[in-house]
């Protein structure tokens, strides 16, 4: 893999001068006619040997081209901040819009290079990590980023040469880190690892380029070239990194639900459960006051509590919402109402706008509809093509699944009335002058597709509903009756994970 790049190959200057005069000026060219047409994002993730000059080449690229619009992402060791929220967040945060181009210098190839570089690896450690890796590449390139890697290599007397050359002067000096220095004494460790890591997560929609790095006009050369050629890149079809069954729960006795027909669950639920108004209030204020007092415990300060909230048109998520945060102090949640996507969030992969909402440790965070809008409305609706809201069952367990793996508590409602009652309270709200803002056309044509949403529904219950982020599918015709079932849920899923009952 590394033969050519360990050869060291050179390009004097009469043979780089204008090389890199065509290469600037296509470039330039391209990064317009990329802007223009805002169809895709691309990212640009520079690794490599320690000393082979990755940190020239990020200059060089905005030198190139126009630095105006492109994004340089430099990630060391995780802040303090950034250890409280899963490993990916900060890498979700700054990703570049549809056009754009963003340069990722320091990556989430770190924990998996380092890993591969020990004396004695975990393999178990280094597959989960290259899965995870492949996972996220997989899900950015379906969402509009297209991903270039370049490993920048050179043999072990080259590397030594050049931080040599660039201590020797006190005006270069600073350029070498002392991990550049170090790199010679465990070269060959170091050169497996990038191997190692390379294959694990080579792939037609992130490749990986090997760039020569011993002579800088090469170096120079063989990264614009890449470049190039990935901005002039036709769009193609994304082959999914997930397998067909990946993210699909298990059944009860594990029989796959993939290719099973999706059983009526909402259509199963008891829609006569109902509560008189006394017993309501007694509930009520008992189950406020045991969520109060858990998310004021202090084992909460080490998790977060995220709820979700979705149902029918009429089915009384605000209502439930509303009774749920009478228990929280107003410093310690959030309410997030999901709608259209603005223009800014519709530049950005799907997921981007929910990463930018999560709770820190000790916080809560609600969301009024949320990222399963996807394989809801936009399904429904067809905003979203067939096979971007068919991948995205897999997408939201792998998200979710980082979600609890950080601590949170994932807690998922869908709230559900019978037609027959949706109906009844689209009137009433037609008739109060309190309400009638609630209804609008878009719930009259909704509802003329309701047969469409509830097949919709019970497959995403049946392909998100997971051990770890379980779906509670309750009846809402009786508001009293669902309004303390959230609340009875939530405090059980808490006690759960704070282990205090």
């Amino acid at each position: 893999m590394f033969t050519a790049a360990e050869s060291d190959p050179k390009l004097s200057k009469e043979q780089a001068g204008p090389i890199e005069a065509k290469l600037r000026t296509a470039l330039l060219k391209a990064q317009y006619a990329r802007l223009q047409k805002a169809q895709r994002a691309l990212l640009i993730v520079i690794a490599g040997i320690d000393g082979a000059g990755t940190g020239a080449s990020v200059n060089l690229i905005n030198e190139w081209m126009d630095a105006r619009f492109i994004r340089t992402m430099a990630f060391g060791e995780a802040t303090p901040e950034e250890k409280r929220y899963p490993p990916l967040w900060r890498y979700w945060q700054p990703l570049p819009a549809l056009g754009r181009t963003g340069i990722v210098f320091g990556s989430w190839y770190q924990p998996l290079l380092r890993e591969a570089a020990k004396k004695k690896p975990d393999p178990g450690v280094i597959q989960s990590l290259a899965q995870g890796i492949r996972e996220f590449e997989s899900m950015l390139a379906g969402d509009g980023i297209q991903i270039i890697k370049l490993w920048h290599h050179l043999s072990r007397e080259a590397q030594k040469k050049r931080t040599d050359d660039l201590l020797a002067h006190r005006e270069t000096a600073w350029q070498v880190h002392p991990s550049e220095i170090k790199v010679r004494k465990k070269f060959a460790r170091l050169r497996s690892a990038g191997e190692l890591s390379i294959n694990l997560t080579q792939a037609d929609f992130a490749p990986w380029h090997i760039i020569p790095s011993a002579d800088p006009d090469m170096r120079a050369v063989a990264t614009g070239q890449a470049i190039l050629a990935a901005l002039q890149q036709k769009p193609s079809p994304i082959r999914s990194n997930f397998a067909p069954d990946n993210g699909i729960p298990k059944a009860a006795g594990g029989r796959a639900m993939a290719g099973a027909k999706i059983p009526p669950r909402i259509e199963k639920l008891d829609y006569t459960a109902q509560l008189d108004s006394k017993e309501y209030d007694t509930q009520l204020e008992y189950w406020q006051a045991r969520l109060a007092e858990l998310v004021r415990h202090d084992k909460f300060k080490a998790r977060s509590l995220i709820l979700v909230f979705e149902g029918q048109d009429a089915a009384g998520k605000g209502g439930a919402i509303r009774r749920v945060t009478h228990a929280f102090d107003a410093r310690q949640y959030s309410i997030h109402p999901i709608a259209a996507p603005s223009d800014i969030e519709i530049a950005h992969p799907y997921l981007w706008r929910f990463w930018r909402c999560l709770p820190a440790p000790g916080k809560i965070a609600i969301f009024d509809r949320s990222w399963y809008g996807r394989v809801l409305v936009e399904r429904v609706e067809k905003y979203a093509a067939p096979a971007d809201w068919q991948r995205a069952y897999a997408e939201i367990n792998q998200f979710e699944a980082q979600l609890t793996d950080n601590g949170a508590v994932l807690v998922k409602f869908w709230l559900a009335v019978t037609r027959a009652e949706q109906l009844k309270r689209f009137h009433e709200r037609e008739a109060s002058p309190f309400k009638n803002f609630k209804i609008t056309p878009e719930d009259w044509r909704n509802r003329k597709k309701w047969t469409a949403y509830m097949q919709a529904a019970n497959e995403m219950l049946a392909r998100t509903d997971t051990v770890r982020a379980p779906w509670h599918a309750l009846s809402s015709n009786d508001k009293r009756h669902a309004r303390v079932a959230v609340l009875e849920r939530t405090v059980t899923a808490l006690e759960k994970a704070l282990d205090t009952h």
